[in-house]
């Protein structure tokens, strides 16, 4: 298959097992077929926007993390105290190779998280806030498990920021002083050869002291 057939399973997945299991399958040749042939820029937009700010000595959770693909490129940026999430074996298989994490842990957005409140300084999650994936109950966690004024960075599904359970989530979060918007990018094409109908955000929180 190629990653647009992937892709087409990856979304159609009914449950986090079969959702799971197809990113164990896709993972050894995940990036070689998201990288070049799609020009898949979605990690790159969000590294951009978290550099700015984020600091090179942060703790950071990568939510989310796939093969380590964010991770790399931050390490590159200078980016080392890195912990891996994600909820497929496969993936996090890969992103060990990389050497690029202090820590890889599996787990399930929209599920209690096995880390304890305030620890990280940030959050970075690219392609999870997608159609089929992560819920948008997922991020009482990822505030909880951030340090006050720490950062929240991620990619959101421009179809899921329209509808109402991302909409009024957000809002609510924001409501209760749980955290602040400081910044959303333009909407964008994260794959514009191959699929020019999909956009992209990227949200910038910093979680309310």
């Amino acid at each position: 298959m190629d990653a647009n057939d992937w892709v087409s399973q990856v979304y159609a997945s009914k449950s986090n097992r079969e959702l799971a299991e197809r990113y164990d399958a896709w993972a050894t040749t995940y990036e070689a077929e998201m990288d070049d042939p799609l020009s898949y820029t979605a990690p790159q937009q969000a590294i951009a926007y978290f550099s700015k700010y984020v600091s090179t000595t942060a703790r950071i959770l990568d939510a989310g993390a796939g093969t380590g693909w964010v991770g790399r490129l931050l390490y590159d940026r200078g980016y080392d105290r890195l912990v891996a999430l994600d909820l497929s074996e496969g993936m996090l298989a890969e992103a060990r190779k990389k050497n690029v994490y202090t820590d890889l842990v599996q787990g399930l957005l929209g599920e209690p998280l096995a880390f304890p409140a305030n620890i990280f300084d940030a959050v970075i999650s690219v392609g999870t806030f997608t159609l089929g994936h992560a819920p948008a109950g997922a991020f009482d966690e990822l505030i909880r498990i951030t340090r006050p004024a720490g950062t929240i960075v991620f990619t959101l599904h421009a179809d899921l920021y329209e509808a109402d359970d991302f909409k009024t989530r957000l809002a609510a979060l924001e409501a209760a002083g749980q955290w602040t918007l400081i910044e959303r990018g333009d909407k964008f094409q994260p794959m514009p050869k191959t699929e020019p109908d999909v956009f992209l955000y990227v949200l910038v929180y910093r979680v309310d002291e």
